[in-house]
């Protein structure tokens, strides 16, 4: 053993090769200040060994190396430039020293090798992959973009154009379409690893292979003329720059960056790559992504938490065939995990299966799966209009109208064909877990699982705990959502659960915003502005007015105090002219299909003289005041349902609010977005909109919080 360290060992090989192995311990490698410094010693190490002819990158893990540790990220960009700087001067010697040493170097890659971890990857001559393996460079995601010679190694060795893709999208990419770009150099079964990493430095040692060559094309400028240049890049930028938004810089920065330093040599070029990092790491963006990304593994650590436990669902079975009970069929189909679709009648069964053939036939158009697997997902769904085989099945989810009478005896039907262990789940939005569950004789099986529209696409699953759910129906349902790919988390029950609870309040906001003479166009403008993916007049129109109508009345029930209303607002008005959204072709805007049939969005000038009554007289309002009125009730809302125990922690809530409504991720969630604004300017601004109610009035918690200038997300820092 030539080297031993707590995470990297290295070990000879037979004809004086040698081995580094990346051997954390942990689930997962990561580059941590503790790792880079062991390489550092490793690198040192091997550069003494006279007689070493060639070196192998591995890893004793399922996966190479997933990246940074992120949690070293914001504590490391909250101090400064100058600590940034010199740190990305330290990592980029580091790896320059590898790429120098005096003979090949191979890296061997299974699992995941992605940011920081494929940058070591690209240091080195060659690399070869498992058929498994998967590489990217997901560092936009954060707010930044590959800092550690990722921007100028990778399209010297690729080309631009694929550079600009792999980099500025965020992507990650199988084994077969890195090795079409040149990412990896061979593509072998896991078993012949090591042994193709072996031949790839026989044959540099027996010179069939130049490695000499393959460093100098990483160190020389760009092998793109002037004119090429500008057409790889300029025309790049409108596209990217479209893709990402006003409110995410790094891809827009990686693309310049990589233009910048395209004529310059390697060690010049990572210096323009460290100079253009800076701003990236120091902006608030990248505090609240980097928040986002930690916040997410605290909450899939959460739900993992709970289905240690739990069996997994081997059959499955959906109730109702609509659109909702389609697409969870599809989504459990698709997973791997088959389902039972009842419903009453043959007609619907069809609807059903047609919703999934759809969803399946759109993965099969864009390359994501292929006929024989589509045909694989929908052998997965069984219609039946009867109870016959829901013996067997280990997990029900009930997703037929909104209707507290229709699903009471539905469930309790159910619940008498199925044995006594089976989990019986609502996907109610907003009516009583408790209630349902008080017509069955076992309640203690029986949860809420909310899923959201569209199902294949929303990543949340609410599941709701009842007075009397179990711990074991809990876990069983987390399970289930996790398979299906979600991510769920638990929220105990009351009126609109955690989502819809904190989203009506929005809604009441924009009432009132109307009420009182603003233009829902403008309100649309302005927070999509914000971040929003749609405007509350646009997303009203997407949910359905109905459906919004039926939320307000259980929510007005629920918290008479501040979402009661004695007058009649803009959506009961749109609901008792028939104007439904896009599912009647009329709500606040007006739908037609475009050419791909999808509903386009058209402004209807019969609008305004049917809402007489209920909107104000017109008068300017800044957009200050309507970010104002629209966030500070929601956020307030926010914080009552984490005060009440609603939702466990702040984090959970945040991710909620950003998988289940879109929140804007670059803002952090509702919480962070407190946090960044300070308790007691956030109190300050709230108390001057306390006239229009109890909504906009500050919880005691939050006060107090103020006072002793507590934050909501302490170990997250601020950029």
């Amino acid at each position: 053993m030539l080297m031993q360290g707590k995470s990297i060992y290295v070990a000879a090989l037979e004809d004086n090769n040698y081995e580094l192995v990346f051997a954390s311990g942990h689930s997962v490698n990561t580059l941590n200040q503790a790792t880079l410094a062991e390489l550092r010693q490793a690198v040192e190490s091997l550069k003494q060994q006279p007689e070493a002819r060639g070196l192998i990158l591995r890893s004793d893990l399922d996966s190479f190396i997933v990246g940074a540790d992120v949690t070293e990220f914001l504590p490391i960009f909250a101090s400064g430039e100058a600590a940034i700087r010199e740190l990305l001067e330290q990592i980029n010697g580091l790896f320059c020293a590898l790429e120098a040493l005096p003979f090949p170097t191979v890296a061997a890659i299974q699992g995941q090798a992605l940011g920081g971890g494929l940058e070591l990857c690209l240091s080195c001559d060659y690399r070869v992959g498992t058929d498994t393996a998967r590489l990217g460079f997901p560092e936009v995601k954060l707010g930044i973009y590959p800092g550690w010679g990722g921007t100028v190694r990778l399209p010297r060795l690729i080309g631009v154009d694929n550079a600009n893709e792999w980099i500025c999208g965020g992507g990650e990419y199988p084994a077969a379409q890195a090795m079409a770009v040149g990412v990896l150099d061979a593509v072998v079964e896991a078993d012949q690893l090591v042994e193709a990493a072996l031949a790839l430095l026989r044959d540099c040692q027996e010179c069939r292979f130049d490695y000499q060559a393959r460093r100098s094309e990483k160190q020389r400028p760009i092998k793109l003329n002037a004119v090429e240049q500008t057409m790889a890049f300029e025309s790049a930028k409108g596209l990217i720059g479209a893709k990402a938004g006003p409110h995410y810089p790094a891809p827009l920065a990686a693309l310049k960056t990589i233009q910048k330093h395209a004529n310059l040599a390697r060690d010049e070029a990572l210096a323009v790559e460290r100079e253009g990092f800076l701003p990236l790491a120091t902006h608030p963006v990248t505090a609240a992504l980097v928040g986002v990304f930690l916040k997410d593994q605290l909450v899939k650590k959460s739900s993992k938490a709970y289905t240690a436990q739990a069996a997994p669902v081997q059959l499955a079975a959906v109730l109702g065939a609509g659109i909702m009970g389609g697409g969870i069929a599809y989504q459990s189909a698709s997973r791997g995990t088959p389902v039972l679709m009842k419903d009453i009648n043959e007609k619907a069964l069809q609807l059903g299966l047609d919703e999934a053939a759809k969803l399946l036939n759109k993965q099969v158009e864009r390359g994501k799966i292929d006929p024989l697997k589509m045909s694989k997902a929908l052998n997965n769904i069984r219609p039946t209009l009867s109870f016959g085989d829901f013996g067997k099945v280990d997990l029900v989810v009930e997703a037929v109208v909104e209707n507290p009478k229709v699903k009471k005896s539905v469930l309790a039907e159910v619940e008498t064909q199925l044995p006594e262990a089976t989990v019986l789940a609502s996907n109610t939005s907003t009516i009583s877990i408790t209630e349902l569950g008080s017509a069955l004789k076992h309640p203690e099986n029986f949860c809420g699982m909310h899923f959201f529209n569209p199902v294949h696409r929303m990543p949340l699953v609410e599941v709701i705990r009842g007075k009397q759910t179990s711990d074991n129906a809990i876990a069983r349902t987390v399970a289930y959502a996790r398979a299906l790919g979600k991510t769920p988390i638990v929220v105990n029950d009351c009126p609109g659960f955690l989502v819809n609870r904190v989203l009506f309040p929005y809604f009441i906001g924009f009432s009132a915003l109307l009420r009182d003479g603003a233009d829902y166009r403008q309100i649309d403008r302005v927070m999509e502005g914000f971040g929003w993916p749609m405007g509350p007049a646009y997303l009203l129109d997407v949910i359905g007015i109905d459906t919004a109508c039926h939320a307000d009345a259980v929510l007005a029930a629920g918290y008479p105090d501040r979402m009661a209303h004695s007058e009649e607002t803009v959506i009961e008005r749109l609901f008792s002219l028939g104007r439904l959204g896009q599912k009647s072709g009329q709500g606040f805007y007006r739908y037609e299909p475009d050419r791909k049939g999808r509903p386009k969005k058209l402004i209807d000038a019969e609008l305004a003289s049917q809402l007489d009554g209920v909107i104000g007289q017109a008068r300017e309002f800044s957009d200050e005041e309507i970010i104002a009125r629209m966030m500070i009730p929601l956020c307030i809302e926010t914080v009552r349902c984490l005060e009440e125990g609603v939702v466990g922690s702040a984090a959970e809530a945040d991710m909620a609010l950003i998988y289940g409504i879109g929140f804007p991720p670059f803002r952090g969630g509702a919480l962070y977005y407190i946090d960044q604004q300070g308790l007691e300017p956030f109190c300050q601004q709230a108390d001057q909109f306390s006239s229009l109610g109890k909504l906009y009035q500050p919880t005691d918690g939050m006060r107090e919080m103020a006072n002793a200038g507590k934050t909501y997300f302490g170990w997250e820092g601020k950029a």
